[in-house]
């Protein structure tokens, strides 16, 4: 009976995708006929056969991401890990403030008991930059290791992945695989050595990317490396080593799962973006998006609705930490083949020109906007001026805040996401937009500049790229949100 129950479920699992098989990705799907209890039937059930497009567009996209494992005390295996891939030396990057914490103080009881011969690289930067990854890429050359492990948040794990790629790579450029404009945006062709990641935020869902973001400090502004080869061999998920973080940073890092989930869902559709690649190397690890991608990223951004506030305000809430945790993965599966666009576009000059705002929570010596807190500024603003290219998508969103989908107007529902968006900003106790951190209107000719070169996701939006008075105008509205 259990056999034939199975095989009932995926028979009716396949005729819901059949049955919407006309729909277009953004642009259709009656909401009022959608029944919003079950989001994940309901998403199956609008299907998203995407067409076809020309031949100037793509027409397929791929999944990556890494090996995940989860659960309470898991970082204890991670010295058997690296045995069983036969490491003989192996290089751990953390920073300053996890050296001193439960979790790198965990994987080095495990690497000492399982015999593991390695070396220490605490000296990551929060935020890193181009010259704090070239003393990280120094180190790695110094050492030689033939596997690395990453232990902290996003910083942390992207520093690692460029250790990794140009300890590999001795006789590249740094701007050699740097994205495009700043970087040449070369595709990796050289097998690189394995890496372990072991996330101490609840944020950036690095542990599942190939995707390495840092300060290029000549321009003032952030940009990245990104490439399926970059991405861990293994993420180790543990809500062990989330349990020392302060409220604000699981505020922070929470609002970048957020931003993830967001982006990636309302991205232009895989199948929209151009060019079509002429070798599948060349096809992007930020694709648009995508049937898959939608699973991971519209649940995750369920989860962060219901838990994020619950982590920020109860230190003890193990539960929502957890939850979150396991968000932060969903969403870096989505948006680590779909991508993200306009808020992540407009973090990185937000973030590289700031001099003087330093947020709560976070000990470092060094002004800081934490990356989840610069997403989140013009997320309201943004979404605003996405909504008329994909309304239902962004009902969608709105509906994962709770709006009723069959009350909103597609014409409302940028307006109707942007207040729920602000309202939970709000209750985050986040800047009160762009003016909290110390900027204003004088500087958004700056901001603009910044985020131009950022076309990597901002050619993503669904609106296609913007232009720079539009650009101009979303930095505006940004400048207060409530």
């Amino acid at each position: 009976m259990a056999a034939a129950a199975a095989r009932s479920k995926v028979v009716s699992t396949l005729r819901h995708l059949q049955s919407g098989a006309g729909a277009c990705p953004c642009h259709s799907h009656a909401h009022s006929h959608a029944p919003t209890a079950s989001s994940f039937s309901s998403l199956l059930k609008y299907g998203r056969q995407y067409a076809s497009g020309n031949e100037s567009t793509d027409y397929a996209f791929e999944m990556a991401a890494s090996n995940i494992r989860f659960g309470p005390g898991v970082t204890r295996e991670i010295g058997m890990d690296l045995n069983n891939i036969k490491a003989k030396k192996v290089a751990v990057y953390t920073d300053g403030t996890i050296a001193k914490l439960h979790p790198l103080k965990a994987v080095m009881e495990s690497l000492d008991h399982n015999k593991v011969n390695y070396v220490v690289y605490d000296k990551v930067r929060v935020e890193p930059t181009d010259g704090s990854f070239k003393a990280a890429i120094d180190f790695a050359r110094q050492h030689n290791p033939d596997a690395f492990v990453a232990v902290g948040g996003g910083s942390v794990m992207d520093t690692c992945k460029a250790a990794s790629l140009y300890s590999s790579h001795p006789e590249a450029d740094f701007l050699d695989f740097v994205n495009a404009p700043i970087g040449k945006g070369l595709p990796i062709k050289k097998a690189l050595k394995p890496l372990i990641a072991v996330p101490t935020t609840a944020g950036t869902g690095s542990e599942t990317t190939g995707t390495a973001i840092f300060d290029y400090e000549p321009l003032h502004t952030k940009t990245g490396i990104a490439h399926r080869a970059l991405k861990p061999y293994l993420g180790i998920v543990d809500p062990d080593n989330t349990r020392s973080m302060p409220a604000q940073v699981h505020a922070s890092s929470g609002l970048d799962v957020l931003c993830h989930a967001l982006e990636s869902y309302t991205a232009l559709p895989y199948n929209e973006r151009s060019p079509r690649p002429a070798d599948p190397i060349l096809r992007p690890a930020y694709q648009g998006s995508n049937p898959i991608s939608d699973v991971w990223s519209l649940h995750a951004l369920r989860m962060v609705v219901k838990y994020l506030p619950r982590a920020y305000k109860d230190p003890s809430d193990h539960e929502a930490q957890k939850q979150m945790l396991l968000a932060s993965t969903f969403a870096g599966i989505g948006f680590g083949n779909a991508g993200v666009h306009l808020c992540h576009g407009l973090s990185y000059p937000i973030s590289g020109l700031n001099k003087n705002y330093r947020h709560p929570g976070y000990q470092v010596d060094h002004a800081l906007v934490p990356h989840g807190v610069s997403v989140s500024l013009t997320a309201p603003s943004v979404f605003r001026f996405t909504a008329p290219a994909c309304p239902d998508r962004h009902i969608d969103a709105a509906a994962a805040f709770g709006a009723d989908p069959a009350h909103i107007k597609p014409s409302t529902a940028g307006e109707v996401l942007a207040e729920k968006l602000t309202a939970f900003l709000e209750e985050l106790d986040v800047p009160n937009g762009l003016s909290g951190l110390g900027f204003d209107s004088s500087m958004i000719p700056e901001l603009v500049e910044g985020a131009l070169p950022q076309h990597r996701v901002t050619k993503l939006a669904p609106t296609r790229e913007p232009a720079a008075e539009q650009l101009a105008k979303i930095f505006e509205n940004s400048m207060t949100n409530y």
